[in-house]
């Protein structure tokens, strides 16, 4: 027999580390874990946390929508009259100080100029000059006359005479009784006279004639320098620098020695019979704001009915300026300066849905909102769309309905969020 030697086991000892199929455990618990966070936290990039008490919210209403705005506005005088210079000249006189009040005609400056006066001067001597011309014509052409008028007297009484000689000695040659060179002599006496007689009655008529034009034109100029001196005379009296109209010195910019240029201004008169009220507006509006408005004034409790009188066309830093004016009683104590909230009524009051104001307009340009949710506990974003708004609403169109809640506070915190979660 043949003995063998028992074999023994040969422990093998388990191999450390990962195996493959570990890999495969490992991805689907990684993920697993993403899933779960993403199913937690996929929106958090959207996702704004914050404390309820620091938003405003609001309740969207149906109800009654007053198409006004109010707007701030300031007492003005009804009118006022600027003061230019017609004249230029240095100040000789202040005599009225800013704030009194003034009577049209009243004098508030007295200027002086030099040039002004020379002028003066030179006109009245070319006056002088000019009437003196036209007296030394006037004196030509009366003595021209008077001789004129003398020829023609004798020269038409030696016609006479001359005729009668011819007529006579016509009769006599005819009887034979004179020679024909003493007929013939008379004939051409006669026929000279009539002659140098058409010729003087011309010469007459031609110096009546010369003198009528002459002396008319003389006048002319006398008179047109006459005016001219007015005129001048008139610009002498304009360095008295008068109120144009009733009312107060608004400012007065001139002192005494001070050099006023013509034209420039000077000072203003408020015409304090009425009062309007100037105000500016947001050029969001500009389209719907025209004359014949209707506005309303509150003060002491009581309400003042104003009239929209002016609108300017002209839009600076984005608004517009207009002018109302009391369509009826007015505030016993209204003082130029005071200011005055005012609401202006832009059309007719209708049923609407409400949004009320506030600084999500900003943010949003009104074409979203964040609504609440039912639950209360977070806000989600939604387009919405808005027509008119007044001081307190917006008028919704779109978007929103009665008794939802929304948050009216202001986004800029907010970001890109596109849901609002409370804590």
């Amino acid at each position: 027999t043949i003995l063998t030697k028992p074999t023994m086991d040969i422990k093998l000892e388990k191999k450390k580390g990962l195996r493959p199929r570990h890999y495969g455990y490992i991805a689907l618990g990684i993920l697993v874990l993403f899933g779960g966070w993403k199913l937690l936290y996929g929106t958090s990039a959207s996702t704004f946390r914050t404390e309820k008490d620091r938003l405003t919210i609001s309740q969207i209403a149906a109800g009654k929508f007053d198409d006004y705005i109010t707007i701030n506005g300031n007492v003005a005088p009804i009118a006022t009259i600027y003061m230019d210079a017609y004249e230029g000249g240095r100040v000789a006189e202040k005599l009225i100080e800013e704030g009194t009040m003034v009577k049209k005609g009243d004098i508030i400056l007295k200027l002086e100029n030099m040039n002004l006066y020379e002028q003066i001067l030179a006109s009245e001597s070319n006056l002088a000059l000019k009437q003196n011309d036209l007296r030394s014509t006037r004196l030509t052409f009366d003595a021209r006359q008077v001789q004129g008028r003398r020829s023609l007297a004798t020269a038409s009484t030696e016609l006479q005479r001359l005729k009668r000689n011819f007529e006579q000695n016509e009769v006599l040659y005819a009887d034979e009784l004179i020679s024909r060179e003493v007929y013939l002599t008379s004939k051409e006496n006669y026929e000279l006279a009539q002659k140098q007689y058409e010729i003087i009655k011309l010469q007459t008529e031609q110096d009546d004639e010369l003198r009528k034009t002459s002396l008319s034109g003389l006048d002319t100029d006398l008179d047109r320098m006459q005016q001219t001196l007015s005129m001048v005379y008139e610009r002498l009296d304009h360095l008295n620098v008068r109120a144009p109209a009733d009312g107060q010195l608004g400012f007065l910019d001139a002192e005494i020695g001070q050099s006023i240029a013509q034209g420039e201004r000077i000072g203003q008169i408020n015409v304090l019979t009425d009062f309007k009220i100037e105000a500016e507006i947001d050029e969001f509006y500009i389209d719907r704001v025209k004359r014949d408005l209707s506005a309303t004034l509150e003060r002491n409790d009581k309400e003042f009915p104003l009239r929209l009188r002016k609108v300017y066309p002209e839009v600076r830093n984005g608004r517009f300026k207009v002018d109302l004016v009391f369509a009826g009683e007015k505030p016993e104590t209204i003082r130029t300066g005071q200011s005055y909230n005012i609401k202006l009524q832009l059309g007719a009051s209708s049923e609407a849905i409400l949004l009320p104001k506030g600084g999500f307009f900003q943010s949003t340009g009104g074409q979203w909102i964040f609504v609440v949710d039912p639950n209360g506990g977070e806000a989600l974003k939604r387009s919405i769309r808005v027509g008119k708004q007044n001081s307190r609403f917006f008028e919704v169109l779109d978007g929103l309905e009665d008794g939802e809640q929304v948050i009216t506070s202001n986004y800029d915190s907010f970001g890109e969020a596109e849901r609002i979660v409370f804590k």
